[in-house]
């Protein structure tokens, strides 16, 4: 018998309010296993609930979370510290329910000048270099 398809992308025939598995999650979100455990050492948002032997059971607001993530890193390009920034600057919530950016605010993104902040800052320590010599 084949699984059937509950919420367009879950094959397992689970409730969509069902906890999912970290293989279940691995395949409802489109990234290897790995990457979900070192993604939750770069981004305090994403905190499976843990049971006995460290197996981790991630919620549907997980699951939301981390498509997000991986939309935001592979599809529009942010960089893992840029989308640090935006869930700390715009929240979770918030992210989680933008289809897309054009309304949050992209820090690590080049300003509307073609210059970043980064760029400045680069350009001062380099005068201050100059002046140092």
């Amino acid at each position: 018998m084949q699984p059937t398809t509950v919420g367009g992308d879950d094959r397992s025939g689970k409730s969509p309010d069902a906890y999912r598995t970290i293989g279940e999650a691995s395949a409802a979100i489109g990234v290897p296993q790995h990457v979900l455990r070192f993604w939750e050492t770069r981004f305090s948002q994403v905190r499976p609930l843990k049971r006995a032997g460290n197996r981790r059971y991630y919620r549907p607001g997980d699951i939301a979370l981390l498509k997000r993530i991986r939309q935001l890193l592979h599809e529009e390009g942010y960089s893992i510290r840029g989308v640090q920034r935006l869930l700390k600057s715009a929240g979770t919530k918030a992210v989680v329910e933008q289809g897309s950016t054009a309304t949050i605010p992209q820090t690590d993104e080049p300003s509307a000048t073609g210059g970043s902040d980064l760029q400045e800052i680069v350009d001062e320590l380099v005068r201050v270099r100059d002046l140092l010599r």
